[in-house]
């Protein structure tokens, strides 16, 4: 039976010492933690990584720290079990991290002068080219949400130049995409429009407008998922306003509805 560890840490670094322990006993010890793998591990993982973003979005401190730790130890997880097959540990997943950082911050390590946040940006993107990537895009994840991989498509992009100069270029063709769009779907013969092209038309219009809101600073996920709570706690009301009423929804117009989402909107 493995000693229970100190109760407290006083340093972040006696803390990281304190966990990597629990790791070891439980990777020893524990048959669920034994049992697992870094494919098991990782639909858990981005789970957790959810949470975080619900607490965050939430504003609950004491929740975002809770989910914090349960990502910190599906950190050191993956790297005790790497560290099992001879491929890395925790301390080369550390210094490799910090010697990225060093690397990617010359304004700070070494003699290179910057402006602003998007001479930072910029050098970023250039370094990585320069650290062997084939292109500026590469670093987006295929597996990133359609919405938040637009965004970093975006942004990596304006690293190298890319991008328009005024946020009024960027409305003009958020509005030629709208007229795309109303062009191609707006058809009178309901039979003859095309689908596909159709949809390759909204996506443009999907894509201006999110490049409009970073021109903005309005980062696009968070202001449709915030758009999303408030639907859900409005339309949550309603169903609690019919039923308080004895009324199912199904069975009340659309009118009649609207007085409650009205109450809702109000609240």
């Amino acid at each position: 039976m493995p000693l229970i560890p100190p109760v407290t840490a006083s340093t972040p670094a006696t803390a990281f010492e304190r966990l990597l322990g629990i790791m070891d006993d439980l990777r020893l010890n524990c048959p669920w933690d034994r049992k697992q793998t870094l494919e098991s591990l990782r639909h858990l993982t981005i789970e957790e990584v959810y949470e975080l973003s619900d607490s965050i979005l939430a504003g609950d401190m004491p929740e975002i720290k809770k989910e914090l730790g349960d990502i910190m130890l599906h950190l050191v997880f993956y790297t005790k079990i790497a560290s099992e097959g001879n491929h890395f540990d925790i301390t080369g997943v550390l210094n490799g991290i910090c010697d990225k950082l060093i690397n990617r911050h010359p304004h700070i390590y070494s003699d290179v002068e910057v402006n602003d946040e998007n001479d930072v940006k910029r050098n970023w993107e250039q370094i990585k080219l320069k650290e062997g990537n084939k292109s500026v895009l590469g670093g987006v994840p295929a597996s990133l949400p359609a919405l938040v991989k637009a965004s970093r498509i975006q942004e990596k992009a304006r690293g190298v130049g890319f991008d328009w100069e005024e946020k009024s270029q960027v409305w003009a063709k958020v509005e030629e995409e709208m007229q795309e769009f109303k062009n191609e779907f707006n058809a009178e013969d309901n039979s003859a429009i095309d689908h596909d092209k159709a949809e390759s038309e909204f996506g443009d219009l999907l894509f201006s407008l999110i490049n409009y809101a970073r021109f903005i600073n309005i980062n696009p996920e968070d202001a449709l998922e915030k758009t999303n709570r408030k639907f859900i706690k409005r339309f949550q009301y309603l169903e609690s306003k019919a039923a308080e009423n004895g009324r199912k929804l199904q069975d009340m117009s659309l009118t009649e509805m609207d007085v409650f989402w009205e109450e809702a909107k109000r609240q």
